[in-house]
């Protein structure tokens, strides 16, 4: 029985994922702004972005469930605008989360099972917005956040390989959860699902626990000899060509 982190797990992929890991029976916790005390699993309010936050976090974690092994950074924000009207703390906010939130939860991780001598996982979420430009625009912050997320993969990944600890990152696509819909006005969300469920190739959005089974398939020994990779789970997004000809 390990035990697992799952940041940003008070909703969407994050939540579908710790039930999948204390389905499977690991010890979970998880640490997100808004969390529901009834929960099955030790729930924390973090701001990842808060160094201190987090490291306070793990400590508790340590003294409660014992090193964790496992985490899976799915903390994320996008608070989009175009670039020429962004201002800097917005820019700062979504990087502080995405990005720095990621790597402050992984060096917490790292440094539990190096002194512990224990192998490890981290899964960190990327997006397909690491790689293309979204058709919607505004979304400069948020690309360079999940590009910066896939390049600490890699970093980390090589970095900590010969310790025992691997690092890889899932690309979810469209999924239905809040953070989809955040930018889109209520009144305009299911017309925009139409677009966007003909503009996937499968057809539809993600169930939030379709992203969330590659996540924590990633941090099991099943996935024993991979690291440093992204798993795609976009539906088909990425393989597609923008053009009808």
């Amino acid at each position: 029985m390990r035990t697992v982190v799952i940041t940003g797990g008070g909703s969407g992929i994050g939540r579908a994922a710790a039930r999948l890991s204390a389905a499977a029976g690991d010890r979970v916790a998880v640490l997100d702004r808004v969390v529901r005390r009834d929960d099955p699993w030790l729930s924390m309010e973090t701001d990842v972005s808060d160094e201190q936050a987090v490291d306070d976090a793990f400590e508790r974690i340590n003294a409660e469930l014992g090193v964790p092994q496992g985490l899976f950074a799915a903390a994320g924000v996008d608070l989009g605008g175009p670039s020429d009207q962004l201002p800097a703390e917005r820019w700062r906010a979504v990087l502080d989360v995405n990005l720095t939130g990621a790597f402050l939860a992984s060096r917490a991780l790292l440094r539990g099972v190096l002194a512990a001598e224990l192998p490890g996982a981290i899964v960190l979420c990327s997006s397909p917005a690491a790689r293309v430009g979204f058709a919607a625009g505004g979304g400069a912050a948020y690309a360079a956040s999940k590009g910066g997320v896939s390049s600490l993969v890699s970093s980390l990944a090589v970095d900590y390989a010969r310790d025992g600890v691997r690092v890889n990152a899932i690309v979810p696509g469209a999924t239905e959860t809040a953070l989809m819909w955040a930018a889109v006005p209520e009144p305009e969300r299911e017309r925009m699902r139409g677009v966007v469920e003909q503009e996937v190739p499968l057809g539809r959005l993600a169930a939030p626990d379709e992203p969330a089974r590659a996540a924590v398939w990633l941090l099991s020994d099943a996935a024993s000899y991979c690291t440093g990779t992204e798993l795609l789970c976009d539906g088909g997004v990425l393989a597609k060509a923008s053009i009808s000809v």
